[in-house]
Formats: structure tokens, sequence, C-alpha cells
């Protein structure tokens, strides 16, 4: 596949801030803590005291200062210069077979002809996701919708497959290839054979018909499983007794929908188990037309996976993952169940304890599902030491400050031009690393408003790679203006340090955290957005560092059951008294008094990574070859699933499969939430707990893992930064040792549990 529609990037904005301040850019020295603290005041001043007035220019400039771009209705002609652009490439690249010359650039310029065709898909995604003006969004989808057909009929575009395997065939021309370069060519190849390029005619249509289908239930699965369930209706008498804010109800009964905050409030609190029951099932409940459609996208994956050779959809996926095969994340999955299962039990005999205490010896103490929430509730994340309020600038501020220390890299404040955002709680940080300079460019959308996006994302508007090696007087000639598309204007820089020209990374950080007053005054982070916001900012800083020569392979555009790492350690930087220290103003040695022991330690880490395991199991027993088996039922394999590896039995009547919509985004890889969690935990075990702040070991997380993005074998990335030699095959073997090594889950990451 030319382009993945996994790794399309997602875009952000920044906002209009009127200060006139002129940045230096000389290079930051680490000893220079004037400059520092200035940097510091700034940031501040940037999240906290916003400056809300127009830009004085009168210029008007496009998002994210693509001119191309400065009002919706220029996305068609976008799009229509691109496809020329895009065509002219195409048509060099399948020239290469009679061009021995050629044959040399046909990587480098597929290549090109991605991030052409990524550099308006990206734009479009985000534009249509996160635009508050239904104008821009209408538009931008438009453009969306056309580039993807243009680049489904590349993913299965004979002469572009031929000419890379001719490409691939030949020693002379591999053996002249970078190791990155031959990383993207594979990667070409691997997609291209998923997309059913040896498939007879009849065969090759079979394959598009199930890609449109596949797509088609994956909207209509994605829509089900965030729609409300059926309401039930609660006697009032069951209720006796109960109270909640929300408790408003008149006659003889109450109507609630699962899900809501009532029934939330009444899972928690009420001591009526038939009702906590009836609540528990009715919210883990489906209709048949909802597991038709799961079962249906389940059916069409297996049988387009086994079209183009795979035994099932979890082997055509896992081929090109670190865990490579289905038998791999089974082995992993079996090694860390074992490894939890006695602390999950553990858990389930302190709800048992609890349930006793309350009820005394009246009743029976089975243990439920339902019981959780009222015997063994969870806790809301709070940091480990006594916090100053962390205001937006506050975390801003600090995180910069860490970056400063383990990575020689800060953040500093921009203005932004007219046009160039599209709210105005957009900002516009540039990336500097201390030796190189600018390094790129991060806006932030953090606050909720009405029509954003739930939850929180890293989008990737454009990625790095280097240009001045595009060779470009050898295109094909341009008869028309679209030679202006090859890229937007003003992206070619020079890095200190380094040769050439390259094109920097632009992400955005979407949030959706809440606002402290109606008067937009500084708005007060909580724990837990806190640490999703470093979260993100781990995804922000590898598509910073991770800049390669070739598009298809930076930054974040690596392996699925990779790709969290980084952000996931940044979640571990917050447990570090020395890390939290940087919250303050003057970044103060704390004193051992700050760190608050009386806070309760009570948390069901355990159950909640029990929940992940399950959710991990049951994706690959969905995308097995079992898929197709006659008579396959979702629901049985859930419930033989859970009588066979759960901590408590299958609750007939349950069949909340139809809710797990990571079933379509991350089919067959949900286990890598938890691969990466055991990965970070040993990372930051070994290389920064003792010293979270060692220059020299951030210096060589960078150096070995976050550079590369995608263009090196993960499993050397991870054997490189670990010292551990025997990680470098990435066999069975190494997947069972990842799975014996501790997971720090952090509850306030679970998802709703089972």
């Amino acid at each position: 596949m030319l382009i993945s529609l996994k790794q399309l990037g997602r875009c952000a904005r920044a906002q209009n801030v009127a200060r006139s301040i002129k940045w230096s850019r000389r290079r930051l020295s680490g000893t220079s803590s004037r400059r520092a603290a200035l940097l510091d005041d700034d940031l501040i001043t940037l999240f906290d005291s916003p400056s809300r007035k127009p830009s004085t220019s009168t210029q008007a400039r496009g998002l994210f200062l693509d001119d191309r771009i400065t009002h919706p209705g220029m996305f068609q002609r976008l799009v229509d210069d691109t496809l020329v652009r895009a065509d002219l490439l195409l048509r060099r690249i399948l020239s290469a077979e009679h061009s021995r010359p050629e044959l040399f650039q046909v990587v480098k310029n597929l290549d090109r002809l991605s991030d052409l065709l990524c550099g308006v898909i990206d734009l479009a995604e985000f534009v249509r996701n996160a635009h508050p003006d239904e104008e821009w969004v209408y538009h931008a989808n438009s453009a969306y919708e056309s580039l993807c057909e243009f680049m489904n009929t590349l993913n299965t575009h004979e002469g572009l497959d031929k000419v890379l395997d001719i490409v691939l065939g030949d020693t002379t021309v591999t053996s002249q290839l970078s190791t990155e370069a031959l990383k993207t060519a594979h990667i070409f190849s691997a997609d291209f054979a998923r997309s059913g390029r040896n498939l007879p005619p009849h065969q090759r249509g079979r394959f598009v018909t199930l890609s449109s289908e596949i797509l088609t239930l994956g909207r209509a699965f994605l829509n089900e499983a965030s729609a409300p369930r059926p309401p039930i209706s609660i006697p009032a008498s069951q209720l006796q007794g109960f109270k909640s804010h929300t408790n408003r109800f008149s006659g003889k009964s109450l109507t609630i929908y699962p899900g809501s905050v009532q029934a939330h409030d009444i899972m928690k609190s009420s001591t009526n188990e038939s009702l906590r029951r009836k609540l528990y099932v009715a919210a883990r409940s489906s209709s048949v037309a909802q597991v038709e459609i799961l079962e249906r996208l389940l059916r069409a994956r297996a049988e387009m996976a086994k079209l183009v050779g795979f035994d099932s959809f979890a082997s055509m996926t896992l081929d090109d993952k670190m865990a490579k095969s289905p038998d791999n994340v089974t082995n992993f999955l079996s090694v860390l169940a074992t490894h939890n299962r006695p602390y999950a039990l553990n858990d389930i005999e302190k709800i048992r304890q609890r349930k006793h205490t309350v009820l005394g010896n009246s009743q029976s103490h089975d243990i439920h599902p339902w019981d959780r929430d009222i015997y063994l509730p969870p806790q809301s994340p709070e940091s480990p030491i006594t916090m100053p309020p962390l205001t937006v600038g506050r975390v801003f501020r600090a995180l910069s400050r860490l970056f400063t220390k383990i990575y020689g890299i800060s953040f500093r404040p921009v203005n932004v031009s007219l046009g160039e955002v599209w709210h105005d709680d957009v900002q516009k940080l540039e990336v500097v690393d201390e030796a190189e300079g600018v390094i790129g460019w991060i806006y932030t959308d953090l606050f909720s408003r009405s029509g954003k996006p739930n939850g929180a994302a890293h989008y990737t508007v454009r990625c790095s790679r280097r240009l001045d090696e595009d060779d470009l007087s050898n295109d094909l000639p341009i008869t028309t203006d679209s030679s202006r598309t090859l890229r937007p204007p003003d992206v070619a820089h020079r890095i200190r340090g380094h040769d050439g020209l390259w094109q920097l990374p632009i992400v955005v950080l979407m949030c959706e955290f809440s606002r402290s007053s109606l008067n937009h005054g500084q708005a007060i982070l909580d724990w837990q957005e806190v640490s999703t916001l470093c979260h993100e900012m781990g995804h922000a800083m590898h598509s910073m560092i991770g800049r390669t020569e070739y598009h298809n392979v930076s930054g974040t555009r690596c392996a699925t059951d990779f790709v969290e790492l980084p952000s996931i350690l940044m979640e571990h930087f917050l447990t570090s008294p020395a890390v939290l220290a940087l919250f303050h103003d003057s970044e103060p040695d704390l004193p051992s008094s700050l760190i608050n022991s009386s806070r309760p330690q009570q948390n069901v880490s355990a159950l909640d990574t029990h929940d992940q395991i399950m959710l991990a199991s049951l994706d690959q027993e969905y995308h097995s070859r079992a898929a197709l088996e006659p008579g396959f039922d979702s629901t049985a394999v859930l419930a033989a699933l859970t009588d066979r590896q759960g901590v408590w039995p299958y609750v007939p009547g349950t069949s909340w499969q139809t809710q797990f919509g990571h079933l379509f985004s991350y089919g067959a890889t949900y286990y890598s939430y938890l691969f990466d969690r055991a990965i970070a935990s040993q990372v930051w075990s070994t290389l920064f707990q003792n010293n979270p702040l060692d220059r020299e070991k951030g210096e060589k997380f960078k150096r070995e893992v976050l550079k590369w993005g995608g263009g090196k074998d993960p499993w050397e990335m991870v054997s490189a930064v670990l010292d551990d030699p025997r990680l470098a095959s990435g066999d069975a073997q190494a997947m069972r040792q990842i799975g014996q090594w501790r997971i720090a889950y952090d509850v306030s990451s679970a998802g709703t549990h089972l």
C-alpha cells in the first residue's frame, strides 16, 4: 500500500498572539540560565495570559502558513494540482524500468509521491475533523475522499509493484541504497503484497470489493460502538435509600440510560445487588444488528487476508510488526497473564472482604463484576508530591525544562499570522535544539468546544524528509502551473551540523481540557490531564526528533506495536520527584516533607491489566481463521474466553464486544498498548529511574530510538537502548522475555473495565 491509512497524519492550529517579541535565534547555551528563565516566563505568558487581539497584518496567510489554502474553496484547486503533479511522478516511476539510472531513483520517487499525497490528505483529514467552520469541513472532506480514491488506485497498481520488484531484485541497485532507503522499499513492497498484487483479475476485483466493504462496515461498527444502549426502567422501591444529585424522578419508576451519570452513581453507591446487575448487563448488551455488523467485518477481513495468501487477518497484519505472528502475541499475553493473575485475584479478594464488611453475614458474599465499582472503586490519579496549581503554562514550562535537560531541546513561543490557525485557542511553539536550531513546530489546541473531537490526539500535519536529493531536473515536463504543488512554499530548511535541505515536521496536539472560568482565566489541569498532555508530547517529540531522509519512515510512522513506546515512557517521568520539581517556579530540590505519604495507595492496577489482557486476547481470537468458520459466533467466543481466562465467569446476556471500537482501528494489534507499556517500564528502570534528568541517558534514548522514526528495525532499537543483544532477533523468546517484564500500569490510563 503506497500510503497506509493508519499512517495518515492529523493537523492542528496555532493561536493568534499579538505580542511583538523578538526571539533570539542564537544557540541556547546549557549554562545560560538567564535566557532559559526568559523563555520560561514566555511560556507562562503564552498559555496562561494569552493575547486575543487580531493580528496587525492585513496579509492573510494559509493554514499552517501554506498559502495554497487560504480559504476553504481552495481545497479543490489544491487537489487538482496535486493530482497533476502525482501523475507526472507516477509516469516517471513507471518509466524507470527502461532507464537504468532511473532505477536508482525509484524508492526516492515513491517516497516523494507518498509525501506529495500525504501533505494534502493529512491536512484535509485534520481540517475535516477539527475545524469549527462547516464550509472548511465540507471542502476538506471532499478533498480527502478524492485523494484517498486516487491513493487506492496506486495501492493496487501493477506497474508500480513491477518496477519496485525490479529494483529489489537488482543487487547493484540495492547495494547502493542506504539502510533507511532499503527499509522504505521493503515497506512499500510489503504493502503492495497485502494489496493483492499477484491476484488474477477476478480475485483482484473481489479484493477491491472487500476493501470497500471493510471501510463501510468499519464506519458502521464505530457508529454503533458509541451509540447509547437502550434505557431500563427501575422501580422507585429499588432506589430507596439511594441518594444522588442526579436522582430526580417522579412516579413509580425511573428511566436510566446505561453509561449515564445516574447509572454510574448507582453502580458506585447502591447496595442493591440485583439493581447493579441489571445495569451491568444493560450497559454491555447489543442488538442482533450490532453483532451482525461486527461479524460481517471480521469475516470480510478474514476473507481478504486469505485472498492474499495469509491464513488469517492477524497473520497478515502482524507480518511486519514487532510481534511478527499471532503465536508470538499469544505467547506474550500468556506470560503476562500468568504473572498478573495472582495480583488480580488478590484484588478480587479485597472486593470480597469489603463486601463482607459492608453486608455482614446477612447476604451472600459471592463476587461478581458488578461489585467492582462499589467495593473497590478506581481512584482519581494524583501527583505523588504536593504541587503548585498546574496551569497549562506551568506544565509546558516544566516539559520544556525536562526536554532541555535530557535532550537539549526547548520550546519557544511564536507569533502566528492572520489565517494561519483555525481558532483563537491555538498556540504555536518552535521546537529548538541547542545544537541544530529550529527542528519543527507544534501547534496546541487544548480546550474543549462544541463540535471538537473527543479525547486527546497527536496529529502529524507534515513529516520530515530530505529535499535536496529529489532530482527535480529529471521530472517529466510540466505543462501547467501545477509545479508549485510539488511542495508547499518555504519548507526547505538548513539544519546546523547536517548536510542538505530538509522539510521540518509540523504536528498538532489536541486535547479537550475544561476552562476554569467563563472569562478565559488560567485553566488548572488535574493530574490525569497532565498525564495525558505528557503522553501526547511523547508522540510530538518522536515526530520532532525522528527526522529521516524518507517521509514514509519519519517520526511516528513506525510499527503499530512500537509507536506508543515514547509516549508511555513520558508518563513514567511524572513519577519522579526530581522531574516534578521542574513544575515549581524555581526548580527547587524537593524536601522529603513534600512527599505525601498519607495519600491512600489503594489501586486496582492488576484488574485493569487483566482487562487489557482479555481485550487483547479477544482481538486475536476475532482476527484468527475462526472468523471464516461456519456458524462463527462472536458472543460465544467472548463467553468461552471469559470462562477460560477471566477472573470471574461470563455473565449471560452480555455482548460488550460491539462496544470495543479498537477492533476496527487497532484490529489484531490491540496488544500493542501492553507490549509498549512493558518495554517502556524496562527502559525507565534501566535508563532513567535512578537519575531521570541524566543528559547522557536522554541522549542515548534519542540516539538509539527517537532519531530513527520507523527507519530501523524496532527490535534493534530496543536491544541497543537496553544493551540487551538477546532482543535483537525479535524471536518468540524475545517476546516471552518482554512478557515477563513488570508493567507499571497507570490505573487512569485504563479504559472502561469489563
